[in-house]
């Protein structure tokens, strides 16, 4: 079939079985990410177990730097799961990952912290930690692939979308169920040993995403798997290179401002806000619910306006207004303020993740597709987005936590001017055939 095909010109069976692949690719992603997530909800209790220090500040710099780590493996994972997801497939890829990450959730909810074993306690949560940045490194380019080549023809944005809106339900769950926690156990019971909990619940939750994951079907064909440059750093080099490279620098831009405004987000507003935990909870909670709802409208829009134009709007409102909302956020201690501008933040976010794997796989051919989306990806999030939280914290130690909000700015108008370079038409993804 040519790229005339409409979602209407499926047939219901058809329909939707692909609509069953797409909630089964995305229910691995969900239990990937809500264990990713758990760690960075849950630090501010288990903090002072692993990195005793009397400085709240410094235990969570040094939390946070191993989130950082976890990122720093996501360009090896992008590279190795990419490369398996091109010559082997994209079920072999998703399969893999979803066990390996279930593995790291099950370490980190085992360990024993720093007065049982001493430094050996940080050093394997960072194993742990670095065990799922190379799981996660390899889930988002297999699965924003697998997806946009699942996706109905003509709705891709709005179908792609639901990439995030599993990944947002991850981070949506992982704070829920804190919050849950914050209700049944005191604020004793949470440090000593309820903060295992949800690592446990990610680890069973893998269980299913596993089965699920199963019965997808490939999108691969074997003659792509046989292309002797799929799945290949010389394949995506010698012919893609330009196409790397605006990947990677929107990416950059769009995983920093979404590390700002989600994980980055509850600590700030208990570090710098002066919020109570449970309130900084509750407001995350609340926004986090609204974000993921957000997706499929603004895929929905990126099928309409386009996904380049999509992607000038992130960049341009990104960039007018960070600082104003980041400091109305620091001088306020309303809550409903603060959850306006959080969502006003989250809303100019949308028009990047709603499309942020589609926008992507549609400037890679099929024998390089996942290499390519997930090794850009992986290398832009470990630098920008892992270190958000560090950098943030880092600056507000030396007394100039403005500077980050600066930062963030100068990163949208990075974004914005390479998204100048996206093709008004797919290059690849709408031309491949059924």
């Amino acid at each position: 079939m040519s790229t005339t095909i409409t979602a209407q010109s499926y047939t219901p069976h058809e329909k939707r079985k692909r609509i069953f692949a797409i909630v089964a690719a995305s229910s691995g992603n969900l239990v990937e990410w809500f264990d990713f997530y758990v760690y960075a909800f849950c630090a501010i209790y288990f903090a002072p177990l692993f990195f005793p220090s009397a400085d709240p500040t410094a235990q969570l710099l040094n939390t946070a730097g191993v989130f950082a780590a976890g990122f720093l493996m996501r360009p090896i994972g992008g590279w190795l799961f990419g490369r398996i997801a091109d010559k082997h497939g994209r079920k072999n890829s998703l399969l893999i990952s979803v066990v390996m990450m279930c593995l790291g959730s099950l370490a980190i909810a085992c360990l024993p912290t720093y007065a049982s074993i001493g430094a050996w306690a940080p050093a394997l949560l960072l194993v742990a930690r670095l065990f799922q940045g190379l799981s996660v490194g390899g889930e988002y380019g297999t699965t924003a692939t697998y997806m946009s080549e699942i996706a109905l023809k003509g709705q891709r944005g709005f179908f792609a979308s639901f990439q995030y809106v599993t990944l947002i339900g991850g981070q949506l769950l992982a704070v829920l169920v804190v919050v849950i926690l914050q209700q049944v156990l005191s604020d004793a019971e949470l440090r000593s040993w309820g903060w295992r909990i949800p690592f446990v619940i990610g680890a069973l939750a893998a269980i299913v995403a596993l089965y699920l994951r199963r019965t997808l079907e490939e999108t691969s064909t074997a003659s792509t798997r046989a292309n002797k440059e799929a799945g290949t750093l010389r394949g995506l080099f010698r012919h893609h290179k330009a196409a790397f490279f605006t990947v990677l620098g929107y990416t950059a831009g769009g995983s920093l401002i979404f590390y700002t405004f989600t994980t980055y987000m509850q600590k700030y507003l208990v570090n710098s806000a002066g919020m109570s935990i449970k309130t900084a909870s509750a407001i995350m909670t609340v926004a986090l619910f609204a974000y993921m709802c957000m997706q499929p409208l603004f895929g929905a829009l990126s099928d309409r306006i386009s996904r380049r134009n999509s992607m000038l709007l992130f960049g341009g409102l990104g960039a007018i207004f960070t600082v104003p909302i980041m400091s109305g956020l620091h001088n306020t201690t309303n809550p409903i303020i603060a959850f306006l501008l959080i969502i006003a933040a989250l809303a100019i976010v949308s028009f990047y993740t709603s499309i942020s794997g589609i926008v992507k796989s549609e400037m890679f051919p099929p024998e390089v597709r996942a290499l390519g989306v997930g090794l850009a990806y992986a290398i832009a999030n470990a630098i920008f987005g892992g270190s958000a939280e560090y950098v943030a914290l880092g600056l507000k130690s030396l007394g100039h936590e403005n500077s980050f909000y600066w930062y963030v700015t100068g990163m949208m108008v990075l974004a914005f001017v390479v998204s100048l370079r996206l093709p008004k038409r797919a290059a690849y993804l709408n031309e491949d055939h059924e």
